[in-house]
């Protein structure tokens, strides 16, 4: 019998993404079991269009780390997704999740991401897919040697559910980076895997910021997460909506 599937959705102030994302979960085959929206207090339209969209609705306090938990805690499914609201999946998303984790030794999975809007941002990608690798080497190299690589929010991660419980989930107080930490406590159950599926997210952030400054702020980002300056973090990771 196939595994449930629950979609996982951290939102703030995100109207002017959720119109495409609606469309695309519902031309999903075969569709999830659950898609839950979990809102951390939008003061646009947010929640009316999930209500529109027909997903389950949960309120928070802002914070991702806090909305994924209360997301996954909600879900009744084995497996969970997170996807963020400007991430395109591929139409199967919800059969190459369960396809995945079939494999029992793997503990974390994630799609490609490929940042793409008016243009395909190439180079940013390429880092990105490199960073999985790179970011362990310099932050936790002995998890690096053990195989670990370190997944981040727009690799649209997935694993079971009861794994993301019993490791106690998100670390509440993380605004960003919240994933990484997950990899590190996903790393003790067995594999993590970034499987060759594309998932399309927004270059929203680069075409804001520019893709030179896009990318310091990502490593500066991830070098205060190393060295356990995590109040820092939020401030030097500015909203782009």
């Amino acid at each position: 019998m196939s595994q449930t599937v629950a979609l996982v959705l951290p939102l703030l102030d995100e109207e002017k993404a959720l119109p495409a994302l609606a469309r695309t979960l519902r031309g999903l085959d075969p569709q999830p079991d659950e898609v839950i929206a979990v809102d951390g207090g939008s003061g646009d339209r947010t929640r009316e269009l999930v209500r529109e969209a027909g997903w389950q609705l949960i309120q928070t306090p802002r914070g991702r780390a806090i909305q994924i938990n209360a997301g996954v805690d909600a879900a009744r499914s084995e497996l969970a997704c997170v996807l963020h609201a400007d991430t395109t999946p591929p139409t199967d998303m919800a059969q190459v999740i369960r396809d995945t984790m079939a494999d029992q030794r793997i503990a974390l999975a994630s799609f490609t991401p490929l940042i793409t809007g008016e243009k395909t941002r190439w180079f940013t990608s390429a880092h990105n897919f490199i960073k999985t690798w790179y970011a362990p080497l310099l932050t936790r190299p002995h998890l690096f040697f053990q195989g670990v690589r370190l997944l981040f929010g727009d690799h649209a991660m997935f694993f079971r559910r009861a794994d993301f419980l019993a490791i106690g989930g998100c670390t509440p107080s993380d605004a960003v980076m919240e994933e990484a930490d997950l990899c590190v406590k996903f790393a003790r159950l067995g594999r993590i895997k970034m499987v060759r599926r594309v998932v399309r997210t927004s270059d929203r952030r680069i075409a804001e910021w520019g893709p030179l400054k896009a990318n310091w702020i990502y490593f500066k980002v991830g070098m205060l997460w190393a060295f356990g300056l995590r109040e820092r973090m939020e401030k030097n990771y500015p909203d782009v909506r």
